[in-house]
């Protein structure tokens, strides 16, 4: 499947500010699949690639090793048998969280040997990374990662968004309408494009359920290959939890996100796991499920001024998770229920759609938050940060567009711009700008086009 994130990859690896780039994201968005399908296409044979996870040796000796980049690189030649030459060779390190040592030397791998293409990724990475933070950081062999702070690149891999998933489903052509605004075309193809986001919102963007999607169109081995992905984290919590007691908190922590996404008042309620619950008891829980690339955790905003970070109310958020079908097998959402929108499916997308556009605007690397006045007696699902300005989004589920919230931020803040979705058709003269979902990826390009600008522009 062709992934829009390998563009960034491309760009790093033309960049003459290049460090060793990581990988981060959950686990099983693709990030081993990137790392082979960008060594396949700009270093089909010049990869040298290592996996931490299954290679006992490798480990043992980077444990034993001076981890300076000759030492290294000879290590990785002896184990591999190839050579690696600065300036032709891609170095792959994967997995390597397994390994503090070599994560270690990625510093020296910068500093030493500045032209090498350098690359790593691995699973649960973040936790490796602010381990010491929650007071651990010790591998099993004792030894303590330290981590080569300015001396590498990250880039946050995610699962497909919708644009990525009509690729990967051999459903492009209805893609091109959309990024072209060809709006005749557009209101022709509605009803399609409407049930392909439908299938989209069940199969979510975890690359192997899409896979299985794109191959077989059966919507149940979608969801079983979700519910493998959903106890395999659970293995994971089981396995990297350092205390029984964060164990409990985690499982309870994450298998109560649909339930407070499904509440009319989507703000994440501590006391709604347990009597008595208090923030400060969980904050760890959360902060692992964050490290981990598990959640976002979207914050009330208020008032919605520039910079958007800056009026982030921290005592309240919505806890989303990082995919919208993964959200649906945890809610034990039938697929029916979904794609003919019965009243079931009514009552719970609200949860969904706002899973959904969150999803688009962070793949887009669009700041947002959500707004409520003070009174409580509103609330927008939305406010996105532009170039210059703050610009209202009302995420509507169905066709029923009524919208207090945004009607009372317009004549509050006076927006120059504002926009609703719907699954509707696109009005885009209208104000607000009436946009059908399936085109919310257009709102986050359109906000992210404006934040480019060169010194010479200033």
């Amino acid at each position: 499947m062709e992934r829009d994130i390998i563009v960034s990859i491309a760009n790093w690896e033309k960049s003459a500010y290049r460090k060793p780039l990581i990988l981060m994201g959950a686990r099983q968005v693709g990030k081993t699949w990137l790392l082979r399908e960008f060594a396949s296409q700009r270093y089909p044979q010049d990869t040298v690639y290592v996996n931490f996870m299954d290679n006992d040796l490798l480990r043992a000796q980077f444990a034993d090793i001076n981890i300076d980049a000759r030492s290294v690189i000879e290590t990785i030649r002896l184990a591999t048998g190839k050579s690696i030459v600065e300036g032709k060779t891609l170095l792959i390190l994967d997995e390597i969280q397994e390994s503090p040592r070599a994560l270690t030397s990625l510093k020296f791998l910068c500093e030493e040997t500045p032209h090498l293409a350098v690359m790593a990724a691995g699973s649960l990475l973040g936790l490796a990374l602010n381990r010491k933070k929650r007071g651990g950081g010790r591998n099993q062999g004792g030894d303590r990662a330290s981590f080569p702070v300015g001396k590498v690149d990250f880039l946050d891999i995610r699962p497909l968004t919708f644009r990525e998933f009509l690729k990967a489903t051999d459903e492009e052509r209805y893609l091109e309408i959309i990024e072209r605004r060809d709006y005749k075309m557009i209101d022709v193809q509605h009803s399609v494009l409407v049930k392909l986001l439908k299938a989209y919102l069940f199969v979510g963007g975890m690359p192997e359920a899409v896979k299985v999607f794109s191959e077989t169109r059966d919507f149940r081995l979608a969801r079983k290959t979700q519910r493998d992905i959903l106890m395999a984290y659970d293995k994971d919590f089981a396995k990297h939890a350092e205390s029984p007691y964060l164990l409990a908190k985690l499982r309870l922590l994450w298998n109560n996100i649909p339930a407070q996404l499904a509440k009319e008042n989507k703000k994440f309620i501590y006391k709604s796991l347990r009597t008595g619950a208090r923030a400060r008891e969980y904050e760890e829980a959360l902060q692992w499920l964050k490290d981990a690339g598990m959640v976002y955790q979207h914050f009330r905003v208020n008032p919605p001024r520039m910079p958007l970070r800056s009026y982030e109310d921290y005592s309240s958020f919505k806890l989303f998770m990082h995919d919208v079908g993964l959200l649906g097998a945890m809610s034990k959402l039938p697929a029916k229920t979904l794609l003919e929108g019965s009243d079931i499916f009514t009552n719970f997308n609200g949860a969904l759609t706002e899973q959904y556009v969150l999803q688009e605007l962070v793949a887009a690397d669009v700041v947002s938050g959500y707004w409520t006045p003070d009174d409580g007696d509103a609330e927008l699902d939305f406010v996105v940060q532009g170039a210059k300005a703050v610009y209202p989004i009302e995420a509507k589920a169905g066709i029923n567009t009524k919208a207090k919230s945004l009607r009372l931020y317009r004549n509050t803040f006076k927006p120059s711009k504002s926009y609703r979705t719907s699954l509707l058709e696109w009005h885009p003269d209208a104000e607000p700008e009436g946009v059908p979902l399936y085109a919310v990826s257009s709102i986050a390009h359109e906000i992210e086009d404006g934040n480019s600008v060169m010194f010479d522009q200033l």
